[in-house]
């Protein structure tokens, strides 16, 4: 008798080429980005930039990218698939701004040491990491009875503001470069046409875009030369003193801290979505363990900047990208982490040139966010969006202002709100985002679906975490802002009264039907049985 052997899934398939460009260009940017940030904002030494905090980053990246390589080839071997696509992992970009900016900024602009603002960042890191490890025990339960709207939404709203608004500002700097990169990539990502011997569009994209920017003038070889000179190996050691100062004066970081630990296990958790919708279904707890590993490990060596899951695994999925692409990126990051190169590819690549694969990500996650949820949850995909918008917005025009030499509250609200500015509202809706939109978006859905006693209980977590101030308000603390948990408080009741008349459930129409038939299952109330009206799904074994 003979058995046949089940297929060997193989390390690389040529989808992975496309993804490791596009995905590894974007990780690439973001350390470009953080680079720029240390030395340029907060003035740090290059050394410690490039012999600690790069390498700190490095070991964390590799160590995830090829833990969630091993994640995706063992969800493959168990569906028996070949097409599962590995969770994209890197530095996570709305942290990286907040612990300059909001961390380190404040405390180098006081006390004028750079050394004591980046241990002030280390240790805000390690909490960032020892919460989302907490929140790996909290986070499951959220997303089985979060609505795919609320949390897609709010992944969307994420991907619109703050991963794609920059890069499409600084893409129309310099259009003539950043357009032609933006059009091949959508003709080779969204389209089934391919460039010939199937050359990778990814690196075609950078390539074309270099070439244009330095035969336009828009680099310089004096700058590769003096970045060359820099290049120096840097191995990574454990950076404990740092750590250990840091967390001495711990209190002030919790402000900031806890509500950034509580985004970073929800937008893993929307993300984790992300996957399932796409077809990937991951374990939630294992995803956050290893994104608060990752935190605490990076910190112990050095780095302020928490790594995460990342936005945009469909669209790495629709790219070709399987289970190898995640882990060759980790690891050329992580060479070029050690090697200290990150200054002399900023010196070779337009930063035009790199950044349209982010509004690509940014398309695609807003799209999903409207094609994997029930048409009829469309306005609550849009209320899960609005809080992020609101952030960045705000964000925006603290930046604007600083840069004048002033503040909101020096030029008054009155004067700002007399020039059709609602900055007050905006800033009150801004705080806390991630949280506040899925909380948004969640009570939405449930009030559309008209499950009363569902968005009571959203409602009613609305109160609770704007009363302490996770969510609408500047820090962490009792009462943080009492008419918001007011109004919170009044919608609670509302929704109790409705509940209380016992109306039925909506019906989903036949493509919502046809949408939860395909198998796009994500938490306990997008599932119909025979009668079509969702019902909470019991908890499937889930892969780890």
């Amino acid at each position: 008798m003979t058995t046949t052997a089940a297929p060997k899934l193989p390390v690389w398939v040529r989808g992975d080429t496309n993804a490791f460009f596009g995905f590894g260009v974007n990780v690439l940017v973001n350390v470009l980005t953080l680079t720029a940030l240390c030395i340029g904002v907060i003035q740090m030494p290059a050394s410690d930039v490039f012999g600690v905090i790069l390498p700190a980053l490095g070991v964390a990246l590799v160590a995830g990218n090829v833990y969630y390589t091993w994640l995706a080839r063992r969800l493959a071997a168990k569906e028996g698939r070949s097409d599962v696509t590995a969770l994209p992992y890197g530095p996570s970009v709305p942290h990286m701004f907040i612990v300059i900016f909001v961390i380190m900024l404040p405390i180098y602009l006081t006390t004028g040491d750079a050394v004591r603002a980046w241990t002030a960042g280390i240790a805000w890191a390690f909490i960032i990491g020892v919460i989302v490890l907490i929140g790996a025990f909290v986070g499951p339960y959220i997303r089985k009875y979060t609505p795919r709207a609320a949390l897609l939404g709010t992944l969307a709203g994420i991907s619109i503001t703050f991963i794609s608004m920059n890069p499409a500002g600084n893409m129309w700097n310099y259009a003539w470069i950043a357009l032609p990169v933006f059009g091949l990539l959508l003709i080779g990502l969204l389209t089934d046409i391919r460039l010939p011997f199937n050359f990778p569009i990814g690196l075609a994209a950078l390539l074309v875009g270099t070439a244009i920017g330095w035969v336009g003038g828009a680099m310089s070889v004096p700058d590769v030369t003096a970045a060359a000179k820099d290049i120096a190996f840097a191995f990574p050691h454990f950076k404990l003193d740092l750590l250990v100062d840091g967390l001495r004066d711990m209190a002030p970081l919790l402000a900031t801290a806890i509500p950034l630990g509580v985004y970073n296990f929800t937008e893993a958790m929307t993300n984790v979505e992300s996957a399932a919708t796409a077809g990937d279904r991951y374990n939630l707890r294992s995803v956050l363990l290893a994104d608060g590993a990752g935190a605490v490990i990076g910190s112990c060596l050095g780095s302020p900047f928490p790594p995460a899951v990342y936005v945009g695994h469909p669209g790495w999925k629709a790219a070709g990208g399987r289970t190898g692409y995640s882990m060759a990126t980790g690891v050329v990051i992580a060479l070029l982490c050690f090697f200290g190169l990150f200054g002399l590819l900023g010196s070779i690549f337009p930063t035009a040139a790199i950044v349209p694969i982010l509004l690509y990500i940014g398309l695609l996650i807003g799209a999903q966010a409207f094609q994997a949820t029930p048409r009829a949850h469309a306005a609550a995909v849009v209320a899960a969006l609005i809080p992020n918008i609101a952030s960045w917005a705000t964000g925006q025009m603290d930046n604007t202002l600083a840069a004048a030499g002033t503040t909101a509250a020096e030029v008054g609200t009155g004067a700002l709100a007399g020039a059709g500015v609602v900055y007050d509202g905006l800033k009150t809706l801004g705080e806390g985002a991630i949280l506040a939109g899925l909380v948004l978006g969640a009570i939405v859905a449930f009030i559309i679906d008209k499950r009363f006693w569902h968005a009571a209980a959203f409602a009613g977590a609305g109160t609770v975490l704007s009363f302490i101030g996770l969510i609408h308000a500047e820090k962490v603390q009792w009462n943080a802002d009492g008419q918001v948990s007011l109004g919170y408080l009044f919608l609670t009741i509302v929704c109790v009264i409705f509940a209380l008349t016992k109306p039925a459930p909506r019906v989903p129409d036949e493509a919502e039907l046809a949408l939860m038939r395909e198998g796009v299952e994500g938490n306990a109330f997008t599932e119909a049985p025979e009668g079509g009206v969702p019902t909470p799904r019991k908890e499937e074994p889930a892969v780890s």
